[in-house]
């Protein structure tokens, strides 16, 4: 192996111009990734907003059916991980290996730990729908195809999917919104503070 050879060296051992770019290139994006975090209903408004402008392409163009298909899947896969638990519970139900969803009114409470994140969820959907964007320009993805068909599998899909996650979440009591649930707050501190 020569001098050079290495990924994004160059001759002389630096970092080529290229790999600096695309090195800063992704420095720039997580920051703006990092400084969007806490603005959860602007990053869904502006999800929506790309998701609608997607829709209206698809609905001019009258194509594209088939990607409009796989990023719905793409979709439903995303949301069943976001209200699954990160430790399943059946597989966790012969264990004491590890933390577990409380099945008994006298458990310890233990918090709601997602499976997706809500900001890899955001991001994961974002990016497909950036993704799906991108491929209505190429024709060679307007494959032909008898969508009201696809727009029946893919309910067919949903409900089959839905049902069998909402029975899961009966069967071990867990609730993955916190919208509702009871707060749990320790006792009150009712000492006085000293001071020095």
């Amino acid at each position: 192996m020569s001098e050079g050879d290495s990924i994004g060296e160059s001759v002389h051992g630096k970092p080529s111009v290229v790999y600096r770019f695309f090195t800063r290139l992704g420095q720039i994006y997580q920051s703006w990734l990092d400084k969007s975090t806490p603005y959860t209903a602007v990053r869904w408004i502006v999800t929506l907003g790309l998701s609608f402008i997607y829709m209206i392409r698809v609905y001019i163009l009258q194509g594209w059916y088939i990607v409009t298909y796989a990023l719905g899947i793409y979709h439903l896969n995303l949301f069943i991980a976001f209200l699954s638990p990160k430790v399943d519970p059946s597989l966790m139900e012969d264990s004491d290996d590890g933390p577990s969803l409380p099945t008994r009114q006298n458990e310890e409470f233990r918090p709601f730990i997602r499976r997706l994140p809500e900001f890899k969820f955001w991001h994961s959907a974002t990016k497909g729908i950036l993704v799906a964007m991108a491929c209505t320009f190429f024709e060679a993805f307007n494959v032909p195809v008898f969508w009201p068909i696809l727009v029946m599998y893919f309910i067919m899909l949903f409900c089959i999917t839905m049902k069998r996650q909402i029975k899961h979440m009966i069967k071990y009591r867990y609730i993955p919104f916190t919208h509702g649930k009871r707060k749990y707050k320790g006792k009150e501190d009712v000492g006085k503070t000293f001071a020095s």
